[in-house]
């Protein structure tokens, strides 16, 4: 199984979490880290590198927080991996065989995630589902998906009916 860092993971993750959330405003960055279990320190730095390439954008102060700097239909998951990764230390091939393997593999693997939007992942009932789950029993629900928020709601409700 080929594995991705966990910044990768998380970056994919909190930007699902802004995606789901879109309708509903700006999300502080507290809910990011509670909602997906990732610290407050660690999401901070994941997105100063998002901020930084345009893939979301914030607002300060009260009620402020973060929102796609994209539609979700334009942000590729290949895209943000690609970003993640790109300080990443890579394994030198061991042979010439190996290098041409992993060339290959990597470029059907780039090009999968790059034909992999957010709006993919979220438009699917079983990611909504597992969103909403996630938080299930937890004293902070808001009544979009459960999350600790205190956002207006969202105008459509599409993706939590």
């Amino acid at each position: 199984m080929i594995r991705l860092s966990a910044k990768s993971r998380y970056a994919v993750s909190a930007l699902m979490h802004l995606a789901v959330h879109n309708d509903a405003g700006a999300v502080p960055l507290a809910e990011v880290s509670i909602c997906q279990g990732i610290s407050l320190s660690y999401i901070d730095q994941i997105f100063w590198k998002l901020r930084r390439a345009g893939l979301v954008r914030g607002t300060p102060g009260p009620g402020g927080g973060y929102r796609l700097g994209r539609e979700a239909a334009l942000i590729s998951i290949g895209e943000v991996t690609a970003l993640m990764e790109a300080d990443g230390r890579s394994r030198p091939a061991v042979s010439a065989l190996d290098a041409r393997i992993w060339a290959t593999l990597s470029a059907r693997i780039d090009d999968f995630l790059n034909d992999l939007s957010l709006a993919d992942f979220v438009s699917r009932p079983q990611i909504r589902d597992a969103v909403i789950g996630q938080y299930a029993g937890r004293q902070w629900r808001c009544e979009v998906c459960g999350a600790l928020a205190n956002r207006k709601p969202p105008q459509s409700r599409e993706l939590h009916s």
